[in-house]
């Protein structure tokens, strides 16, 4: 069984594309392989700067030869439908066999299609997937007619085995299929010839080319934590900048510097950003005074002397960025220290929304949301309307201008700079907090705060205007709004009506509609943790299911329970009561819902379900007020063999309607018992 390897050599492909891209060849190829009838044992995709590289391994040489039968038409049906038949299978009428059939005589067609080489297959297969490649953003180039993410210089496509290697043949666009490549760009230019994917690996490496982008990553974390520490220093850990570096280099260089004296008390988080937004700089913290000092710089080239050019190139750069920084940092702390005055009027003019009003209309709404919120979460009611009306101030200032991302850090300095408490400062920090469903969740209670505020403003706002999330579209992130006030409330036991604070977001907001919003998004967030759906909607069907902290606990609680034996079997006893019971009372027009007594019970196990019930109402009901869902569960649980031996004992629907009635009316009873805990019509299964 030969092996496959493809390698496309372009120019530079965006480190952004290159992990979709690997995804894409290797779905493109290998689907285009089993379709065609071939298998294969592994297949794996790499990718640098300037290739994307798929080995398959175990492919089969030949696709196997397929027969396949079909049934014609009668043979004195009409000479049209035989025709129409003859032309679909592609065969002569001699060809054709009669068979007799219960409608009468009849053609049947056996059509045999020939194995083809893996060769002819997979040169199919890979113009198909370089013609339909999809880029993000592709170019044509040249007076071809293929677009790709930059221009496509070369194709290496080779089947080996152990006789040796043999080129596909293949030719796009006027790029012939070969079996050579090229090393680094610089170090390593010229062709080579390779026979196999570890011959290719091999060579490339020689090459001065680290083909796998994980052992580029490692290599590149493992240089600049040893550079760091031979300072002791520490390299601040950034995995997205970690990738995206790996995927701009093909033989990474890790260099280490120092970050000018006058540039080091500018806060961490601005040194950080600017030196990874601008030059995808690793940052190096001293752990002793907690200020970046150094950064890491990764090149693509070893050169003589040992990187100091490139790196005297890089501080002078770096140099003129946090000149800048330093400048718009030095302005804005003048403009804090002055009130930040002039930052609030400025948001006057900044249209939130056009329905919704400017920025300093929306600060208002938050800052008087937040005032409703804070006794509910422990927060001084001053302190949250405080942090609230100086959480977006930041929007204006030069230093968040320059860097988005820093929104609410920077507003942290403003405020401590203005001679702001701290946990009001820290609040306009953590305000937009949490941004995912991996952030960190505010504990402080002023940061909870102004934290629900600003999400249930964006919520009821967008609601009342009736902008809601739509399919994949959702521009104003109201998803990620509706699992940050899940997330504050459930890390943070925050006890309080979702209804009532809708409500006082936004009048107009259909607080009903955005409930269940936030209930689809609480069964997305819980169903992360392992608890069904079904159960869920068993307990959301329950009242009160506003307040999510007791939703979630007696969720959690009912999981547990059904995961057992008992707990699965209970489930089934309480919905066949409840299926009984509501065919009888549709049927009889009438609800059973009280009456039940134990003297018209007729049998012992009757008895022993009034004796279970008359225990185990009450302990449900009172774990259930006292929010112990386990108990609850606990003391359900004890029904199970009561109601079993009493299905297996009784019959409900009797001729004595006396009894039938009572029966009835104590299968309400288990009905009701059940209503306590959650909707178990709703579990399947």
């Amino acid at each position: 069984m030969p092996d496959l390897l493809i390698e496309l050599f372009s120019e530079e492909i965006p480190a952004r594309m290159q992990s979709r891209a690997r995804a894409d060849l290797k779905r493109l190829i290998t689907d285009g392989l089993v379709e065609a009838g071939l298998t294969y044992g592994s297949a794996g995709a790499f990718s640098t700067p300037r290739r994307l590289t798929l080995t398959v391994e175990g492919l089969s040489a030949n696709s196997p030869t397929l027969r396949e039968e079909r049934k014609g038409p009668r043979v004195d049906a009409p000479e049209k439908a035989i025709e129409g038949f003859l032309r679909s299978t592609g065969l002569t009428r001699d060809q054709l066999e009669t068979r007799d059939d219960k409608k009468g005589q009849v053609y049947f067609a056996t059509i045999e299609k020939p194995g083809r080489p893996a060769a002819e297959i997979v040169a199919e297969a890979l113009d198909a997937a370089i013609r339909n490649f999809p880029w993000p953003k592709s170019m044509r180039w040249g007076s071809g007619s293929i677009r790709w993410v930059r221009p496509l210089h070369s194709i290496l496509c080779i089947l080996s085995d152990e006789s040796g290697a043999s080129v596909v043949p293949l030719t796009i666009d006027g790029i012939a299929a070969g079996d050579s490549t090229r090393g680094h760009r610089f170090m390593s230019p010229d062709a080579f010839s390779v026979s196999n994917f570890e011959d290719y690996a091999t060579r490339l490496r020689r090459a001065h080319v680290m083909l796998d982008m994980a052992e580029r990553e490692a290599a590149i974390r493992q240089e600049a934590e040893s550079l760091a520490f031979a300072r002791g220093w520490e390299i601040v850990a950034d995995d997205g900048l970690l990738s995206e570096v790996a995927g701009l280099v093909e033989w990474p260089v890790p260099l280490m510097g120092v970050i000018e004296e006058r540039f080091l008390d500018l806060p961490p988080e601005v040194l950080q950003t600017s030196m990874k937004e601008h030059q995808k700089f690793f940052s190096a913290r001293n752990p002793r005074s907690g200020r970046i000092e150094g950064f890491v710089t990764v090149a693509n080239i070893a050169t003589t002397d040992d990187g100091a050019t490139i790196l005297a190139g890089n501080q002078r750069v770096l140099a003129a960025r946090l000149s800048d920084a330093a400048f718009f940092w030095e302005n804005d702390l003048r403009m804090a220290k002055a009130g930040m005055e002039v930052w609030a009027e400025g948001l006057k003019s900044v249209t939130f929304q056009s329905k919704l009003g400017s920025q300093a209309d929306r600060v208002q709404r938050i800052a008087a949301l937040a005032r409703e919120i804070a006794p509910l979460v422990g927060a001084d009611s001053d302190q949250a309307e405080e942090a609230a009306k100086l959480a977006k101030l930041d929007l204006r200032s030069e230093m968040v201008g320059e860097f988005p991302e820093l929104q609410g850090v920077m507003g942290r300095y403003y405020a401590r700079s203005a001679g702001h408490a701290d946990v009001v400062a820290d609040a306009v920090r953590d305000h937009y907090s949490p941004l995912g469903p991996s952030d960190a969740v505010p504990a402080a209670p002023v940061s909870i705060a102004v934290a629900l505020a600003d999400k249930i403003d964006l919520l009821t706002g967008f609601w009342a205007i009736d902008e809601k999330p739509t399919g994949s579209k959702d521009p104003f992130a109201l998803r990620r709004a509706a699992l940050g006030v899940i997330r504050l409330i459930l890390s943070n036991d925050v006890r309080a009506q979702l209804t009532d604070l809708f409500a006082k977001g936004n009048a107009d907001a259909d607080t009903a509609d955005l409930l269940s919003f936030l209930h689809d998004r609480l069964k997305v967030h819980l169903r992360d943790q392992g608890i069904r759906h079904d159960i869920i909607d068993a307990v959301l069907a329950q009242p009160g299911n506003d307040d999510l902290v007791p939703v979630v606990n007696r969720a959690t609680a009912l999981n547990g329970m059904l995961a057992t034996e008992d707990g699965q079997n209970l489930t089934q006893g309480l919905k066949r009561a409840g299926n009984i019971l509501s065919q009888a009372e549709q049927q009889d027009g009438v609800e059973y819902s009280f009456g039940a007594d134990v003297k018209f019970a007729e049998t012992d196990e009757e008895r022993a379900l009034f004796s279970a019930l008359d225990q185990a109402e009450p302990a449900i009901s009172d774990a259930v007020k006292r929010e112990d869902f386990p108990a609850a569960m606990t003391a359900i649980a004890a029904l199970r063999a009561p109601i079993d031996a009493f299905f297996e004992a009784v019959q409900v629907n009797t001729d004595a309607q006396i009894v039938r009635r009572n029966r009835l009316n104590l299968l309400s009873r288990i009905r009701e018992a059940g209503r306590q805990i959650a909707d178990f019509t709703r579990i399947e299964g």
